[in-house]
């Protein structure tokens, strides 16, 4: 009778390991997926706006949390993002790479993927078990006898290997000697306060975004790209990518001309104004700013520096306005709505696992992938990348452990 490999979660990381896990074992090993939900991937499904980011073209294992544990797993793959890529590639996806690396497949759509990975698993006769969740795994009593798996309905499964690709997970899913942290949401939008700038729910801005704390307005982290205003805070991936360092009481600064310093903004608007007024078109700081801004921005701008749109333009106005468009501030209240964030951070510890297997040091054959380990990273295909990367090496490594 060959060996069981269970693997609980049949998300990315999860239909990965399945994929590396059925081919290594063959017939060795019987691969079969666990599946709470009615099927598999739904979450792929919803990635990159439908159109699935699955990597990126310069994967650093720098911008990830942990980021020694996941330079170690990467190292392990071998070179990074190729690794990843050449999995994909002989599976049968083709991709094309957009704006700051971000890869998506070549249909634009994410059921590619999803479609590319499933009929993979089908390909080495992975089992797909969808609609029973697992509660409990239960390390083997002796050595040489099966893990048992609780499952939601009171029914329990055996298996010789368990690989768990289930983020959001509890930590009674294993033994209690695994450290574990709640799963808490990042990648999302921020709670801010904007009562003064509900007029701009829906519009979105190019411009850097720093977040900044305490009184000394100390620089915590800072990206370029799009913020998108909401009624209830900020969104847009910069403001997701800095969502991973935000705490309430902190404050978002955006920058609307971030090639610009205070002083050359400043002599810039001086000299706008003087070119403007000598074709009769600058009189007032709302003239000045005509152009520059959508109207709606230019208020909330002009507000913020106690100004209106008819208030004459000085140097030392200009010079007021320059430091406000360079600095337009909201404090940060929390997370946005939970369930609208890309990434759960937390989970079972990264020290308990070995980088370059994903098997836990003291169970044998236990492995934790994905966004079950306390991994994340921004935006940009990056998290997508680590559960393709991690689960291939459980995969395999749990494998070669019934092989040998």
């Amino acid at each position: 009778m060959s060996a069981r490999v269970a693997i609980i979660g049949g998300g990315a990381a999860g239909l990965a390991a399945a994929t590396a896990c059925g081919e290594a074992a063959g017939a060795a090993a019987e691969v079969v997926i666990f599946e709470a939900d009615e099927r598999v991937g739904r979450k792929i499904l919803a990635t990159g706006n439908g159109r699935c980011n699955f990597s990126n073209a310069h994967i650093d294992a720098q911008v990830y949390r942990n980021s020694e544990f996941v330079k170690a797993a990467f190292d392990a793959l071998g070179i990074q993002p190729q690794s990843v890529l050449q999995f994909f590639s002989q599976h049968g996806l083709l991709w094309h790479e957009e704006a700051e690396g971000r890869l998506y497949p070549l249909t634009n759509k994410a059921s590619t993927v999803l479609d590319v990975l499933r009929a993979s698993v089908a390909a080495c006769g992975v089992r797909e078990v969808c609609g029973h969740g697992v509660v409990a795994v239960e390390p083997p009593a002796e050595p040489g006898k099966k893990f048992t798996l609780r499952m939601d309905d009171g029914a329990f499964e055996r298996a010789d290997a368990v690989i768990l690709a289930c983020g959001g997970v509890h930590a009674s899913l294993l033994p209690a000697n695994f450290s574990w942290q709640p799963p808490q949401p990042v990648l999302g939008a921020l709670k801010a306060d904007v009562r003064d700038a509900k007029a701009l729910d829906g519009v979105r801005l190019r411009c850097s975004v720093s977040l900044l704390r305490g009184r000394q307005n100390e620089l915590v982290a800072q990206e370029h790209g799009e913020v998108l205003f909401r009624k209830y805070g900020i969104s847009g991936i910069a403001v997701f990518n800095l969502s991973r360092f935000a705490q309430k009481g902190d404050v978002l600064s955006l920058d609307l001309f971030p090639n610009h310093s205070v002083e050359s903004l400043s002599e810039f608007l001086i000299t706008r104004s003087a070119d403007l007024r000598n074709l009769g078109l600058a009189q007032t700081c709302g003239e000045v700013l005509r152009g520059m801004l959508l109207p709606v921005v230019m208020r909330l701008v002009l507000k913020r520096a106690s100004l209106a749109e008819e208030s004459a333009c000085s140097e030392a106005v200009l010079r007021t306005l320059a430091h406000c468009l360079k600095s337009l501030r909201f404090d940060v209240e929390g997370m946005g709505d939970a369930r609208n964030a890309q990434v759960a951070r937390g989970g079972f510890a990264v020290s308990h696992f070995n980088p370059a297997t994903m098997e836990a040091y003291d169970q044998p054959n236990l492995f934790v992938v994905g966004e079950a380990l306390d991994v994340d990273a921004p935006c940009g295909g990056y998290n997508l990348h680590w559960a393709w990367a991690s689960g291939i090496l459980a995969g395999k490594a749990a494998a070669a452990a019934l092989n040998a």
